[in-house]
């Protein structure tokens, strides 16, 4: 069993990273660990365990601001937006699930640090859009702080956009200031029932492209809209375009009959309407990928494309029978396999051909540390990705080849 250190300040943290660079020992850093199983896995003996940093420490909603600890539980932050009616616009989803953990797991800083997000970013970007601060200290054991606690802070590198999507491999962090957003008074969601995959993008792209104010833009399979446990959408029994507003009342219910209108008139089927509680259920179904959660066995792929590539690509590759589904206006293919077979080099090479990238979000630990999980990098920008930790972390400590081979 791996050794834990677990500090509870800032100092002791430095002290536990400087004893790591004496004995030449690396670290696997994390929280809660409901991440352990996204990007390669870690050779590592010593834990550093950051949940001793947990905590709000200050949430101010007329400002739109808060801070916390790394270690803080998404759920007690959720929790506390949620009782002043705001919440974290980039919907993350609940991504432990995935891999197998009890629901409401998951910590801020392995939010920050997976850059995670959910349909939403096709409107509000992902978690680096909205972190505006970061304390922690780096791989040579200094201690720094980048950002503050304003949406406009032009001193300095942006470092908590590099820091963030950085899977723990430049820093530990130990706390993190984000931007908050008042939640929506009233969700609906456009149903267009049994459109293919190619229609669906058509209607998709015409809604994003519409003054109606789209926040949310999925095509769905029947396979994997009959998981999703929304009695409107599995009812159907078939494939489902989803298109969500968000907004004032009378705002919303005004754009839900103009985006019927104009796509349900244009593509024909039919066309069904989610109220604000069962938008809710759905579009937290698929930011928590309830399909894939469902099927345990499958491992996962994460298809980032051009949205108008998104379903060519699809039937490029075969996946008409597979379990998957079309997000962020048909720009990002989720995917789950059959097997122990990652299909790495087919997908990887179709989704180069195609402008994309390609990530395995979810495989046995072997095949992780078999395959490239992260879509590799041209020479140029490895190189750069590569003095970018050596500049935060010479001695590859922190969580080495998490993300490729080496760092």
């Amino acid at each position: 069993m791996a050794d834990i250190l677990k500090p509870e300040s800032e100092s002791q943290l430095a002290d536990a990273i400087n004893w790591a660079q004496s004995e030449s020992v690396p670290l696997a850093v994390k929280g809660q660990g409901t991440k352990d199983g996204l990007g390669r896995p870690t050779q590592t003996r010593y834990t550093l365990d950051m949940t001793g940093f947990s905590g709000i420490d200050l949430y101010e909603p007329e400002e739109l601001v808060l801070t916390a600890k790394a270690g803080t539980p998404i759920a007690e932050i959720q929790q506390a937006l949620a009782d002043k009616n705001q919440e974290l616009r980039f919907e993350p989803g609940d991504l432990g699930r995935l891999y197998g953990h009890a629901p409401g797991g998951g910590t801020l800083g392995g939010l920050v640090a997976a850059n995670w997000a959910g349909p939403r970013r096709i409107k509000d970007g992902a978690a680096r859009d909205h972190v505006l601060g970061i304390k922690g200290v780096t791989g040579r054991g200094e201690f720094i702080k980048s950002g503050g606690r304003v949406v406009k802070n032009v001193s300095g590198y942006d470092l908590p956009k590099l820091i963030t999507g950085a899977h723990g491999t430049l820093m530990a962090m130990t706390e993190i200031t984000v931007k908050v957003l008042p939640a929506p008074e009233k969700i609906r969601t456009v149903l267009l029932i049994g459109l293919s995959a190619e229609d669906g993008r058509k209607a998709m792209s015409r809604a994003l492209g519409s003054p109606h104010e789209v926040s949310g833009a999925a095509h769905v399979p029947a396979t994997a809209a009959a998981m999703l446990g929304v009695d409107p959408v599995t009812r159907q029994g078939a494939a489902v375009t989803a298109i969500r507003v968000e907004g004032p009342g009378p705002s919303v219910e005004h754009r839900c009959a103009e985006l019927i209108r104009e796509l349900g008139g244009e593509l024909g089927g039919a066309t069904e309407e989610l109220h604000t509680e069962n938008s809710k259920a759905f579009w937290k179904a698929l930011a928590d990928l309830e399909p894939l959660v469902q099927q345990q066995d499958k491992l996962v792929w994460k298809i980032s494309v051009a949205p108008t590539r998104g379903p060519a690509l699809v039937d490029t590759l075969g996946l008409g029978d597979s379990l998957h589904w079309l997000d962020w206006g048909g720009g990002l293919i989720w995917l789950g396999l059959d097997g122990s077979d990652s299909r790495a080099d087919a997908i990887r090479s179709t989704v180069d051909a195609a402008g994309g990238h390609a990530t395995l979000i979810r495989a046995p630990e072997p095949t992780r540390a078999a395959t490239e999980v992260f879509h590799p990098l041209p020479d140029p920008l490895m190189g750069l990705s590569r003095r970018t930790k050596e500049g935060f972390d010479p001695n590859g400590l922190l969580n080495p080849g998490r993300m490729y081979p080496g760092f």
